[in-house]
């Protein structure tokens, strides 16, 4: 197993608690979703992985429907997503993804994050660089027939990192880029796709000792608390 495999792992520990703060996030998605490409899921890629994502996490079909209405309906253009990097405690990089319509509340609150947890919040392109931004996908175990390993040699034209199974199904790691592509390749070929998203995986990751362990993880409950942070990437090793 790889690194994607081991941060899988880890994040899946560290799963948000609330199904409320969830949902809110997922909303947001679906705000941003429409924004790139409109409220048609048959003509928006984006919009139908948020949705599959929406379904794979239980939010009601009728909550769904209400936020794609919501969002389409009414003027969404000022939500941004904005990226924010800096350094929580004994030297652990942090990628801050939020989803806003308010930038200097964000900035506020990510900064003031980051002051209060003894960490320092850093210049675009601080620390990004650090993570390789790629896209997964979970596949309905169902709908495949083949080894993992003959899998892997089908994906081989798209780059696919890792394929490797797990209990929510046959899990994909592809470079950033190749989102769409895979996408497509699964759709055409009837294989069910349960969820996809992006994540940002550390080259490199460090141990620390439990008591500066806890130091970090003070930083990043408090920037997940905060409503208009959609993911948070860092460099600890889990």
């Amino acid at each position: 197993m790889g690194r994607a495999f081991e941060l899988r792992k880890g994040r899946k520990m560290k799963r948000w608690s609330a199904m409320a703060k969830t949902f809110t996030r997922i909303g947001k998605d679906i705000v941003m979703a429409i924004n790139d490409g409109g409220g048609n899921p048959d003509t928006n890629a984006r919009l139908r992985a948020v949705m599959q994502n929406a379904k794979a996490a239980n939010m009601p079909k009728e909550n769904v429907e209400r936020a794609i209405k919501k969002a389409a309906d009414k003027d969404t253009s000022n939500y941004k997503e904005v990226l924010f990097e800096g350094y929580a405690p004994h030297g652990i990089a942090v990628v801050v993804e939020t989803a806003t319509d308010n930038n200097n509340r964000t900035v506020a609150n990510v900064r003031a994050a980051f002051n209060k947890c003894d960490g320092n919040l850093g210049t675009s392109g601080s620390v990004v660089f650090m993570f390789d931004h790629t896209c997964t996908f979970t596949l309905n175990k169902e709908n495949i027939t083949t080894e993992l390993e003959e899998l892997e040699l089908e994906l081989i034209d798209f780059d696919v990192e890792e394929v490797f199974e797990d209990e929510d199904g046959i899990v994909i790691y592809a470079p950033f880029e190749q989102f769409g592509a895979l996408q497509s390749y699964f759709e055409d070929n009837n294989i069910e796709i349960l969820s996809s998203g992006f994540e940002r995986i550390p080259t490199t990751t460090v141990k620390l000792s439990e008591d500066q362990q806890a130091d970090v993880e003070k930083l990043l409950e408090r920037l997940e608390e905060d409503d208009d942070v959609q993911n948070v990437y860092h460099s600890l090793q889990m």
